[in-house]
Order: structure tokens, then sequence, then C-alpha cells
């Protein structure tokens, strides 16, 4: 069996959780979310765990086993506590800041690039002062929310507004990302010669 599928998903306390006709919900003190689980699958609501069930061992079976396990413990998890991904923008000149419902970006371009913030999500932007110790960081822009996916999917497209350049490290990132740094030209033209 699939060592993450057969894994019991505790219910943590004041998160009410039901299964009926493939769909499942989970509530908390943060919000509410609905899953429609693949019909092969089979929930169990006890007393404080979710159990997932699959009918055989073939490919498709273990892989929706382990997925579907995966996504009603991100709710749970997300109804009672929330997730939070935290991006760092560095660079002379780049700036965050939100402007009613959406986050506009000046990051270089000849335009402040205005992204809306989708519903379910709040941003969080606090400024700070360039230094040489960090790496000219101008920002963190923190995302939070009760939907992993969709607080995944908005700080990728946020960090797709300026990637990271590798020479000078630049752009939005992740605050867990690791850059690494190429030389560049001097460290290029040393190099030859020997």
């Amino acid at each position: 069996m699939s060592r993450i599928g057969r894994a019991p998903v505790a219910i943590p306390q004041g998160v009410t959780v039901e299964c009926s006709d493939s769909l499942f919900r989970a509530s908390g003190p943060k919000g509410s979310l609905e899953l429609k689980v693949h019909p092969d699958m089979r929930v169990e609501v006890e007393p404080e765990q979710v159990l997932v069930k699959r009918p055989t061992d073939s490919k498709n079976h273990r892989a929706l086993h382990g997925l579907t396990r995966a996504l009603i413990a991100n709710m749970t998890h997300g109804v009672h506590e929330g997730f939070a991904k935290i991006l760092e923008l560095r660079g002379v000149g780049y700036r965050a800041e939100l402007q009613g419902s959406k986050l506009v970006l000046q990051v270089g371009y000849s335009h402040p690039v205005e992204m809306p913030i989708p519903a379910g999500l709040s941003l969080d932007v606090v400024s700070s002062t360039p230094n040489s110790e960090n790496g000219y960081l101008t920002a963190k822009i923190t995302i939070q929310g009760i939907d992993k996916q969709l607080i995944g999917d908005f700080a990728s497209e946020v960090r797709g507004v300026r990637s990271v350049e590798p020479y000078k490290g630049k752009g939005l990132r992740y605050s867990t990302e690791v850059v690494r740094k190429k030389l560049g030209k001097a460290g290029k033209a040393g190099e030859g010669r020997k």
C-alpha cells in the first residue's frame, strides 16, 4: 500500500468533516473547503480520523490513493490553521505595494505590474531599507489563505513576473529558495589564463 495513502488523517479540534456522494467537506475556524473525490476512492470518516481506501493495487489507484489522502490532509490543516507562503523582492528600485484588491509590483519594467488578488487569499507587504547584508531586500510579500493549492498558484504567478536572475540575484524569490549566483564576465575571463 501507499505509505502516504494508508496513513490516517487526524481531525484537529474544532474541525468538522463529512463525506457524501464523493464530495468531501471540511470546515473549521478559518473557513470551509470542498473536494470532489474520485469515484474509485473510498473515504471513511471516523470520530477522530479520516481513512482513504482504494479498490485495487493498479498503478492508477495507487497514485490516486496518495493524492486523495494528501488533499484531504491539506484541507483539514488549512481550515484549522491556514497556510502562508513568503516571497522576497530584491533589487535596487524594486517595490511592491497593495492598492485595494491588487498587488502592484515595480520590478524594472517601463510600467507597474498589477495583479488582482484571488478571492480567499490575503496579502501582507512589508517594505524594508536596502543594504548590502541582505542583498537589496526591498519587500517581503506574505500570501495567506486556507487553500494550499490556490496559495501556491498565486505565489508562482507573482514570482514569474520577475524571476531571480543568476548574476546579481535581483528579482522575486521564495523565502526558502537558495539562488546559486554565476560569476559573470570577470570570473569567466580569469578562468582561461593560468
